[in-house]
């Protein structure tokens, strides 16, 4: 059952696109419901995979291994471990909640518009599950496609700018990934295996390659993480990109695409290369906590709300990526359900901001006021996404960003508390400049005649926040439900890393 849900997982967007085609371009309910039902469908074989997944086995499951260069050894092979699960099951969420997101805000070519977002949906999901390193890059690549033309079609004034920008940065990440993947290719032919694409295979190989040529194949990788994460400073193309994309460019932007670099990170870096890890994670943490404290004080000079949550995200990224590097179990695992809980209630963010941009066209800051007297409903769940946000006790934010921090106190590799304790000053600011922000757009002063009579939130609106809201109680409350999943993923790689550079025997090595 697990394979047979994986690929329908998998594939479903890629069959609703083509379904899409079919359907006659002014026939708009149609295609938003034909749209909708094959995102719902994806939702639904993905959480079948829960039942079928062993959360005691860190290793892949549900392997799926067809040739395909058979002179490369590259093929279509998938599979899922407990990180990976947790990204397709967050991707099979945000994509639902994304489309209706656009339900009643996109008017233009809306037949490609949805046939985008469900390719984009695949690639996304293709990413997350490719066990070889030719598949991942044909997905990574892929995703490209459609995330430009949906910012440079249907987003704001400067759409083309922003556009252009996010394709180039990430176009020059991905050349680097593609140099990686070859020489890594080349590398295992060298050790006597054959040239190879099989992630498997190098799993076992790369660990023992010649350290200097390491540290080249890992810098390439990380670049091209780094970009997408993006990590400071190869943050500038994402304010752009978040500010005019629409409203569900944004939302998919930072609630999966943005994870696709932390993710290539353990996937490749950590486990490809654990001695380089270890011994450049002092480098890296130091970004990320630069990126933790810049993020924060540039989202504070803000005047414009999409532009002020586009920067917490590289705030918030940052607190992801200090506990991928403090190589510790807790950082690990603490980045990994940050990764769930960034994309929840940073994804809920831009719906809230979406929701005011379609009554008042206007993302100023200065000119909202008083809105909670007039959108009550609405209040109560831009507070929470927000209080989230924050990393309030009880809610999914604060799990996360207490265990990266944990993490980065205990680790090993770091041997310093004060990535731990300047990292945890981006707590305090992000309640500084969320905390402002809301009480100006929604208790601060009303004498805007156009802010008197906005109606509070429609029935589609509600079923995009409802979902988000039930998540970020449930990781909040009881985040042992989700943490499970990946613990032994995690514990395999922390135990990796741990034997290529203490000398540490523990099970299930290579």
């Amino acid at each position: 059952m697990g394979v047979t849900a994986l690929l329908c997982t998998l594939f479903a967007p890629l069959v609703g696109a083509a379904v899409l085609a079919l359907i006659d371009r002014d026939q708009h309910k149609a295609i938003k419901i034909t749209a909708l039902l094959f995102t719902v469908a994806t939702l639904v074989t993905a959480i079948l995979l829960i039942p079928a997944f062993d959360s005691d086995n860190g290793q892949m499951q549900f392997a799926v291994n067809q040739t395909w260069i058979s002179s490369l050894d590259a093929g279509f092979r998938i599979g899922i471990d407990g990180i990976s699960l947790l990204m397709v099951l967050l991707t099979a969420l945000i994509m639902p909640i994304s489309l209706l997101a656009s339900w009643n805000t996109i008017g233009k070519h809306l037949k490609e518009y949805y046939a985008l977002l469900l390719i984009l949906q695949f690639g996304m999901t293709g990413v997350f599950i490719a066990t070889d390193t030719f598949l991942f890059y044909v997905f990574w690549e892929l995703i490209l496609i459609p995330m430009y033309f949906i910012i440079g079609i249907w987003g704001g004034k400067d759409r083309i700018y922003a556009a252009v920008k996010f394709f180039l940065y990430t176009l020059l990440g991905s050349l680097l990934m593609l140099i990686a993947i070859l020489w890594l290719g080349f590398a295992a032919e060298a050790a006597g295996v054959g040239f190879t694409a099989d992630l498997i295979k190098l799993k076992a190989i790369a660990p023992h390659i010649p350290i200097e040529v390491q540290f080249w194949l890992f810098l390439a990788f990380a670049l091209s993480f780094f970009i997408k994460v993006p990590l400071f400073p190869f943050h500038t193309w994402l304010p752009d990109a978040h500010v005019q994309a629409p409203t569900a460019g944004s939302v998919i932007l930072a609630g999966v695409l943005l994870k696709m670099g932390t993710y290539g990170l353990i996937r490749f870096n950590l486990e490809l290369f654990p001695q380089t890890s270890a011994d450049l994670s002092g480098i890296i943490a130091w970004l990320a906590v630069i990126g933790i404290i810049y993020g924060a004080l540039v989202a504070m000079v803000q005047t414009d709300i999409k532009k002020l949550v586009a920067y917490s995200s590289v705030s918030h990224l940052g607190f992801v990526v200090l506990g991928i590097f403090s190589l510790t179990v807790e950082g690990v695992q603490g980045a990994v359900i940050q990764m769930v809980n960034h994309g929840l209630s940073t994804g809920m963010l831009f719906l809230c901001v979406g929701v005011l941009y379609d009554r008042r066209h206007t993302r100023e800051i200065s000119d909202y006021g008083g809105i909670t007297n007039v959108m009550p409903r609405f209040a109560v769940f831009f507070a929470i996404a927000m209080f989230a946000s924050v990393g309030l006790p009880g809610l999914n934010g604060f799990v996360g960003e207490y265990l990266t921090l944990l993490g980065a106190f205990r680790s090993p590799f770091l041997g310093s508390w004060s990535f731990a304790i300047i990292g945890a000053t981006g707590v305090v600011f992000a309640a500084v400049y969320l905390l402002w922000m809301f009480q100006r757009v929604m208790f601060g002063k009303n004498d805007n005649p156009e802010n008197q009579h906005l109606r509070d939130m429609s029935r589609i609106e509600y079923w995009q926040m409802v979902p988000l809201v039930l998540f970020i109680i449930w990781i909040g409350v009881s985040p042992r439900t989700f943490m499970d999943l990946s613990e032994k993923s995690v514990k395999a790689v922390v135990e990796k890393v741990e034997h290529f550079k203490f000398g540490k025997t523990t099970a299930g090595l290579p």
